[in-house]
């Protein structure tokens, strides 16, 4: 047996001493799981703050691939096409349940994303997920008029606002069929889910004695021209009309007294995702308190979660925009899905409306 040199030795003897680092255990999690996937994520414009998705990949190592969309509708169609691939994506209520009937979502596992055991009581079992399967709602509010109070000198309390020939060229109007053509159901006295085809019918003629008084149709496009003062009225969602007074205390924001819709924006993951152990990853994460008190401070929408209501300041909690008073909830309705023969005629109407 050979002699080991003095330095030889101690390098061995040293090694012996020193910790060896251990390997995980099979089925052990890792810090960062999912390291190195990318995820495309498909949200409303103006709708989360987006250095959350930084944060997200740098605590995670997944990359954020994130994209916007304008209406429910554009988003249907864009999974409907295939011509793109989401992992997760933000439909509104009666959109999810359209996707759930037409089979185009994943269920989830919510083992993997614990924060949304925080889901307030009236957000655990919606009507548009029955089972609780496919969606964790995001933002809840509702619809409203906002208003420019310098170049309006009368009370606004009634979706009849939006009809006022005096108003001509000021009036902006929701650029989605659903939407609008809810505006005029419900300024009738109509329910928002009639499938009642003479019912859809008076609302399309009601919104053509509009037309010649609507400056534009929008949607993102209303935050400059109300905060630039280019348009005097317009429909919207109660959180952007908040970041839009917040830019010009002129404006304010009133819901209509014949009552409005009440909506609630959910996470989901489609049908097919390659990913979907790191979009529930992105879900959990965006469930967290610290992301959803900076998510409501940036977009202005509620909260569904007690971990993130519970963390915002009380002057948030107590904003009626944000969470209105119960007289306010009772007369609010939601979206509900539609039958195939009732979107159908939707798209009729609203493409002989846009003609």
């Amino acid at each position: 047996m050979k002699k080991l040199s003095f330095l030889v030795l101690c390098v061995l003897l040293l090694t012996a001493c020193a910790p060896v680092a251990q390997a995980p255990a099979i089925g052990e999690p890792t810090e960062k799981p999912f390291a190195g996937q990318t995820i495309t994520v498909f949200n409303w414009g103006e709708y989360l703050d987006e250095s959350l998705n930084k944060q997200f990949e740098e605590e995670t190592g997944i990359t954020v691939n994130y994209k916007t969309f304008q209406t429910n509708e554009m988003l249907y169609a864009s999974l409907k096409s295939g011509g793109a691939s989401y992992d997760v994506v933000v439909p509104s209520d009666y959109m999810i349940g359209r996707l759930i009937a037409e089979d185009m979502l994943e269920p989830l596992d919510f083992a993997a994303m614990p924060n949304t055991a925080y889901l307030l009581d009236n957000f655990k079992s919606p009507a548009y997920d029955t089972t609780a399967q496919y969606s964790v709602p995001y933002m809840w509010g509702t619809v409203g008029i906002i208003y420019n109070t310098k170049l309006i000198n009368k009370p606004v309390d009634s979706w009849q606002a939006l009809f006022d020939p005096t108003l001509k060229e000021q009036i902006l109007m929701f650029d989605n069929s659903r939407d609008a053509i809810g505006i005029a159901l419900k300024l009738l006295g109509y329910s928002f889910n009639t499938t009642d085809a003479a019912q859809l019918n008076e609302a399309l003629a009601l919104l053509k004695t509009q037309k010649p008084l609507v400056q534009a149709y929008v949607m993102d496009q209303i935050f400059d021209k109300m905060v630039g003062g280019e348009a005097a009225i317009g429909p919207y969602y109660a959180g952007d009309a908040k970041t839009m007074i917040a830019e010009n205390p002129d404006l304010a924001f009133v819901i209509p007294k014949e009552g409005t819709n009440s909506f609630v924006d959910a996470f989901c993951i489609p049908k097919g995702s390659k990913n979907k152990e790191a979009a529930q990853a992105y879900i959990n994460f965006m469930c967290s308190a610290d992301a959803g008190v900076a998510n409501c401070e940036t977009v202005g929408y509620s909260t569904p979660l007690k971990n993130v209501l519970d963390a915002l300041p009380e002057e948030v909690r107590n904003d009626t925009i944000a969470y209105p008073p119960q007289d306010i909830i009772e007369k609010c309705e939601t979206f509900q899905n539609l039958t195939k023969e009732t979107s159908d005629l939707y798209d009729k109407l609203w493409n002989e409306l846009m003609i």
